[in-house]
């Protein structure tokens, strides 16, 4: 199996609350108890320790909020790879605090992103994860007018920007009709993964790069 990031890269993690997922901010070498982590772990437990795992994820944030913090939190580090998954929480702040993000607003501010870290970064390979939602409670099923929009300007703008693309929502669904388990077991609110949904994302990023 060939190592697919050189020794001595930086791998970086941008989102909301599912990447975060209890990270220390007092620490920035932690890496949450989430996907992140497991991702670490089974890297590194493969190739050893040479490639440094990085979580800037923060819990409630939505596309602006990573727009904002991009100096800080992405080009002041100058990862060699960036995961970005984002979009949820501008879907969720619609339904309950009446603050939509609209889908031709939600896809500029991602571009906008994603063009910093192409002209900024331009060795830079960026992995996009969709957005996703189960149904779990069963009012998430009207999220999807709102979220699937978002989902698709997400598939659009990773076939110009990124270098991998993880279709997470028919992953996830495929998931529940493969193996006839509760939604719940992998989403326990429709938005946030258990540890078996985190354990899903982790390996299918993993998939994704071809180490698993």
């Amino acid at each position: 199996m060939k190592e697919p990031f050189a020794p001595g890269s930086k791998v970086l993690f941008y989102g909301d609350s599912i990447t975060d997922w209890f990270r220390n901010k007092e620490d920035p070498r932690d890496l949450g108890q989430g996907y992140v982590a497991r991702v670490a772990g089974a890297y590194h437990a493969l190739f050893g320790q040479e490639v440094r795992f990085i979580n800037r994820g923060v819990s409630g944030n939505r596309v602006g909020d990573l727009l904002t913090r991009y100096e800080e939190d992405v080009l002041a580090l100058r990862p060699d790879v960036v995961s970005i998954l984002i979009g949820v929480n501008d879907t969720w702040r619609r339904y309950d605090r009446n603050d939509p993000t609209p889908a031709d607003v939600f896809e500029e501010r991602y571009r906008q992103l994603l063009q910093n870290i192409r002209w900024d970064l331009p060795g830079c390979r960026i992995l996009m994860v969709e957005p996703f939602l189960l149904h779990e409670p069963a009012d998430r099923w009207q999220w999807h007018e709102d979220l699937d929009p978002k989902r698709l300007a997400v598939c659009r703008l990773a076939q110009k920007y990124a270098d991998w693309y993880l279709p997470m929502q028919g992953i996830l669904t495929e998931e529940v009709i493969r193996t006839h388990c509760k939604e719940s077991s992998l989403l326990y609110d429709g938005v946030h993964p258990t540890e078996k949904g985190q354990a899903l994302l982790a390996v299918h990023i993993l998939r994704t790069w071809e180490v698993l």
